[in-house]
């Protein structure tokens, strides 16, 4: 059924007809507005108890937190998780800020930077944003950074910036808007902790739709790294 077929039936459901050209106009209106919903206080905070919040918003979500101060110092955190887990190959993003540093440290690993593929063991991505309110990662398509590295490996590492952590969902879609003026991106994802289920039996299953472990690297007192498609 399309999109049409679906949107009718809910109309004559509501005994509703077709909206008018006023009520189209006054759609788009609030659309673009972008009015802000609900925020919950305990993401009204300053930037240090934002940080805070997310991280223990994320550790609460299962994902494991590692922090380092210098974005130089990645190849070498992300080298050690790889071989504490017996991993030797890496599917990653190409971003620049990922393809200017000297990933000598991961030795016999090898980084690919393609799309993911099933079997992958591991990823490697960058992150536009952390969302304290409920620790969560908004992350969004682009060529350097395909959805698939996003949910076909087992693993996810993910850089993100103490500076790139927003309060709430609001500021986080604001902060996307500015990035993109031209348009959202194709795809936008949120990513809280690893991917879970307790559909089968009530008992939680990791890694049930996505990958098993969600690792963040979190980069201390660091300017942002949004990434515009502009």
């Amino acid at each position: 059924m399309s999109k049409a077929e679906i949107l009718g039936n809910i109309r004559r459901g509501l005994n509703r007809g077709e909206p008018s050209p006023a009520q189209k106009a006054a759609t788009t209106r609030r659309m673009n507005a972008h009015k802000a919903t609900i925020i919950p206080k305990r993401s009204q905070l300053d930037q240090a108890g934002q940080i805070q919040l997310f991280r223990d918003m994320a550790s609460g979500a299962a994902a494991e937190l590692i922090d380092i101060s210098t974005m130089n110092e990645l190849p070498s955190a992300v080298a050690e998780w790889l071989n504490k887990h017996e991993f030797k190959t890496l599917v990653s993003a190409s971003d620049d800020s990922l393809n200017e540093l000297d990933w000598t440290p991961l030795g016999d690993i090898q980084r690919e930077q393609r799309v993911a593929q099933s079997g992958d063991v591991a990823s490697l991505t960058t992150s536009m944003a952390g969302i304290a309110e409920t620790g969560t990662l908004m992350l969004y398509s682009r060529p350097e950074s395909p959805t698939t590295l996003n949910f076909l490996p087992d693993c996810h590492l993910v850089v993100l910036k103490e500076s790139d952590i927003a309060g709430s969902y609001e500021d986080a879609w604001n902060r996307l808007r500015e990035l993109n003026p031209n348009g959202m991106p194709r795809t936008v994802n949120m990513i809280t902790g690893p991917s879970r289920s307790a559909d089968i039996g009530q008992k939680l299953q990791m890694g049930a739709h996505g990958p098993c472990a969600l690792i963040i690297f979190i980069l201390k007192n660091c300017e942002t790294i949004f990434h515009s498609d502009g």
